[in-house]
């Protein structure tokens, strides 16, 4: 008997090909045109912005509106022609910048910026926890703004990514700024010596305290100038990862002793104090008799002293005057680092501002986007004119709410 051929039903239910598919729907957006607000820096020796101009084309092709106080970009060696090209709105009073609904700037607001914020905006900008006071927290919570400190706005793998482009550019930075005062320049200032060394010359001793980002990348600079280099910090994980991210088994390492430190000292040409706070404070001081002990002409450059400095004997200084000398020691004090080289700097921020701009705009806004990103909500210390970072009201004894419950009960 011919066997039956099947049908074109049963070849169909037969073949592993064909499954019952699930309905797509269409996703819900709730995606919001952001007004975004970049003022003129006013803050002593602030040359940095935010985004540049190739970032604000990206924006406004995206539907947002940005709008830029004139001059705002000069610093950094960008023209409000460029800006404007790139479809930004150029305003020319301080008061108009801060009509916007979320104001991006590098330098914590002043008083006098302050007055023109309004309750509902949202303020992103550095902090500087080491100038920090109580009035000025208490007067910025009277905005009832939301406030977002951008040295605390973590990534994914909980790291501050602002912090570490900073860091990363000072620490390269430094070694620069340590070849140019150790050189004789005009025969009063420095050791007259090269950082490193040549053939039939010792190479130069460089001591650097802490082993972060900062530590990190001016080490490397060091080494590949051919300098001597030891690292002091207290935690040893972080020397061990310093060790094999430079690729120097061999690299001198310690823990914070004062007698060994202070032994280092005497001999060093340069010292770098690079090390992080914890707890809101720097976890070691170099005495001021350790420092008067340094050799004359060596360099000490603190790079901490935004946070209250490394060196019994540092004092803030500026880019217009960088150093001073005490005990015949150069001391370089600047607390914004990068500022020294703006564009690269302007750069590294909107590399980092730009998604996380789209990201609001994507979530429907500000408040909206704290809900769902841990990681952009690590950043806030004001939201709706309360205070909600734990550290800040440890340190001046104030109240504090906690966030996540804050937007758990909203509306």
């Amino acid at each position: 008997m011919p066997q039956a051929v099947p049908s074109g039903f049963e070849s169909l239910a037969a073949s592993r090909a064909y499954f019952t598919q699930e309905s797509m729907l269409a996703v819900e957006t709730r995606k919001r045109k952001l007004f975004i607000g970049l003022p003129r820096e006013t803050s002593l020796q602030e040359n940095r912005i935010c985004l540049t101009p190739e970032a604000v084309k990206h924006l406004v092709e995206g539907g947002h509106e940005v709008l830029l106080e004139s001059g705002a970009g000069e610093p950094s060696r960008y023209s409000d022609h460029e800006y404007s090209e790139a479809g930004a709105t150029i305003a020319y009073s301080q008061k108009e910048v801060f009509e916007a609904d979320i104001i991006l700037k590098v330098a914590p607001a002043t008083y006098e910026e302050m007055e023109y914020l309004r309750a509902g905006q949202t303020l992103i900008s550095a902090l500087q926890f080491g100038t920090l006071t109580a009035d000025y927290i208490t007067a910025l919570l009277r905005k009832k703004i939301n406030a977002i400190s951008f040295e605390l706005i973590k990534d994914p793998s909980g790291a501050r990514p602002v912090v570490r482009a900073m860091s990363e550019i000072a620490g390269s930075t430094v070694m620069l700024v340590a070849a140019e005062y150790l050189a004789a320049r005009g025969g009063d200032e420095g050791k007259g010596i090269i950082l490193g060394g040549i053939t039939g010359v010792p190479p130069s001793q460089v001591v650097i305290l802490g082993a972060g980002t900062v530590a990190e990348y001016s080490a490397r600079a060091a080494i590949g100038l051919g300098a001597e280099v030891k690292v002091f910090d207290n935690h040893l994980y972080k020397l061990r990862r310093l060790k094999q991210n430079l690729g120097q088994p061999q690299l001198y390492t310690s823990t914070l002793d004062t007698f060994a430190l202070n032994q280092q000292l005497r001999r060093a040409d340069v010292v770098i104090g690079a090390l992080n706070p914890e707890e809101g404070r720097i976890p070691f001081m170099v005495s001021e008799e350790a420092v008067s002990q340094m050799s004359p002409g060596s360099v000490l450059i603190d790079v901490s002293i935004d946070q209250g400095g490394c060196f019994a004997t540092s004092e803030v200084t500026s880019h217009a005057k960088p150093v001073f000398r005490k005990y015949d020691v150069i001391h370089y004090c600047v607390p914004n680092i990068a500022s020294r080289v703006p564009r690269t700097a302007t750069n590294a921020l909107s590399n980092i501002f730009t998604p996380i701009l789209q990201e609001i705009s994507q979530h429907g806004g500000v408040n909206e986007v704290l809900f769902t990103n841990e990681h952009f909500r690590s950043g806030v210390y004001a939201y709706k004119g309360s205070l909600t970072n734990a550290s800040i009201a440890r340190r001046f004894n104030m109240r504090y709410k906690e966030l996540a419950l804050m937007i758990a009960v909203r509306n």
